[in-house]
């Protein structure tokens, strides 16, 4: 059963969580709990689900979020072991000293760096680590909090080891009931999958070619002297195309041949390495050097309320450039033999718990490969690092303690998010006989928006990505009903699931929660509207971009993909 009253009432809980969330400014951990609240009387008074599927829905939910948890666990704990080892500082000392050039330095900061750091450890990080390093050498704070918040776009897709692709999108789709029609046409999952995190990497590679040239161009229009702004660009933009193929192409290699765990951290370890020599030999390296002003030139508006300054925390010893990268090395060797090898990949795929028909429900099931998951590996590569870097407990225990208050914060709202996802897309079983909540929006859309759907297919993911401060929840969401919508339309799911994923990334870029997350760390506080006014503009070029790919995919090129 269908009609357009009820295609509003399933897309009430996003409306209800965009009105909380943007117009009334509630914290999402006050909006996500009325969120799942409605959305449990909708599913139980008017789609007419059971109690008890509502309660196993809410379940699963519970065992995907421990999932999540426990990679971004991992992934904090190593940022802050490397952290409070000193190593970071190596690290930032490193960055401060192959240029002067200020576009040079964002470019290997910002882009490289950062998109880096996304693929390592992912939920806003790589803003929260660029902007005080940025801020240290010489950057004004307002500047450094945009900087870092525009790289959170091109390899957010593929941050924190793959999380919003294994995660978001596998999690956010009805595994079992695509599996069932992939297998009428004698195809698996893993072939699905893989096309999408394909089709992924593909508009995130020819989008974000041009990110360090917008870089450089809201950089020297909005912090510098405005005089010759654009001379300065065209000097550099060789070297800012270079430097962008340097991380998108291999970035699209990995993701095809490899898979969504590898590409935004190789990309970032290729682009760092070749970018860098490229400097040391003037390769494509402009002869003007670009610098801001004095900074007693800069308006007030631009400064924070916090001094920063290249230091050690907690630790009196120099670590190497070696040691201080061992560990990301480590991490990409440990993850990429448990993804290649046969035997050590079946091994570690062995270790789970099931929770086969929760609650006896039909078709209600999930898996925590708990060896297997990025988690794990991120975990022990940190208690190794321990040990390299010669931490002694007091360290240790400040590592630990900062990245448990980190979880307990993304947990505390994760725990309401992704039950009420999977109570949404469970809900197609149900005594009133009606489709499930995904499937009611996306006729709804459909019938709306018609044949140019495509276009804002980006855009809705962004729009996910900007409530819930996450690709992954976005993605947990809204993949489901891109997917429904493609199916309606006769369109490839594959790639309208693709679009979702790269819309939440860009969305990453005007995400509340990673704003105010980026700004607390330069003392910016209360001043978040003014970095959202510079990067709605990057945000927008992205969704605009994308959505033509997608359209052009489709109907100039026909993709028509598996699903």
């Amino acid at each position: 059963m269908y009609n357009e009253f009820y295609s509003l009432l399933a897309f009430f809980p996003i409306i209800l969580a965009g009105i909380l969330l943007i117009g009334l400014r509630l914290p999402a951990k006050y909006a996500m709990p009325i969120t799942f609240m409605l959305t449990f009387l909708i599913a139980y008074f008017v789609w007419g689900m059971s109690f008890n599927r509502i309660l196993a829905s809410s379940f699963q939910g519970l065992i995907i979020t421990s999932s999540i948890l426990w990679i971004i666990f991992g992934a904090i704990l190593l940022l802050n072991t490397l952290k409070h080892s000193g190593a970071i500082n190596t690290i930032n000392h490193g960055f401060s000293s192959i240029s002067k050039d200020r576009r040079i330095q964002v470019i290997l900061i910002a882009w490289l760096f950062g998109c880096f750091i996304e693929g390592a450890s992912g939920f806003g990080t790589p803003a929260a680590v660029a902007a005080p390093l940025m801020v240290a050498v010489g950057f004004p704070p307002l500047s450094a909090v945009v900087f870092g918040m525009m790289i959170q776009s091109t390899p957010v897709s593929f941050g924190a080891v793959g999380t919003p692709m294994l995660v978001g999108v596998q999690g956010g789709l009805n595994k079992e009931l695509i599996t069932n029609q992939l297998n009428k046409i004698d195809l698996e999952w893993e072939y699905f999958f893989r096309v999408i995190v394909s089709d992924v990497a593909i508009i995130h590679a020819i989008c974000g070619t041009f990110m360090p040239v917008l870089l450089i161009m809201i950089m020297t229009h909005f912090f510098g002297a405005k005089k010759k702004w654009i001379n300065d660009i065209v000097s550099i933009f060789p070297f800012a195309i270079f430097a962008a193929l340097c991380f998108t192409v291999p970035y699209l290699i990995t993701a095809i041949f490899l898979g969504p765990e590898f590409p935004s951290i190789f990309g970032g370890l290729f682009g760092m390495a070749v970018v860098t020599l490229a400097v040391k030999y003037n390769f494509l390296v402009p002869k003007d050097i670009w610098e801001f002003e004095e900074s007693s030139k800069w308006p007030k508006h631009w400064f924070g309320n916090v001094n920063m300054e290249l230091k050690n925390n907690n630790t009196k010893k120099k670590i190497g450039n070696f040691v201080s990268w061992f560990p990301y090395i480590l991490l990409a060797f440990f993850l990429i033999l448990s993804r290649t090898n046969d035997n050590l990949n079946k091994f570690l795929k062995s270790v789970n718990i099931n929770f086969l028909n929760i609650l006896e429900e039909e078709k209600i099931n999930a898996v925590f490969h708990f060896l297997y998951s990025p988690g794990s590996v991120l975990l022990f590569v940190s208690l190794i690092t321990f040990f390299i870097h010669k931490m002694n407990f007091r360290q240790i225990n400040h590592a630990f303690r900062d990245s448990t208050k980190t979880i307990f914060g993304a947990g505390f709202v994760l725990l309401f998010t992704v039950p009420l996802v999977r109570i949404m897309i469970n809900s197609g079983i149900n005594y009133n006989d009606f489709v499930s909540m995904p499937v009611a929006m996306a006729k709804g859309v459909s019938n709306t928006m018609g044949d140019v759907y495509p276009f804002f297919a980006p855009t809705i993911g962004a729009i996910g990505a900007f409530l819930a401060g996450s690709n992954t929840v976005s993605n947990l969401m809204l993949s489901q009903f891109q997917f429904e919508t493609a199916i309606i339309l006769e369109l490839s799911g594959a790639l309208m699931v693709a679009a979702q994923s790269v819309g939440a990334a860009a969305g990453n870029m005007i995400a509340i929660h990673n704003v105010v997350a980026a700004s607390a760390t330069v003392g910016l506080l209360g001043r978040e509207g003014m970095t959202l006014r510079i990067t709605i503009l990057p945000t927008i070029y992205y969704l605009l971009f994308s959505g033509l790919i997608v359209l052009c995919l489709i109907y100039i090129f026909e993709f028509k993909g598996p699903l």
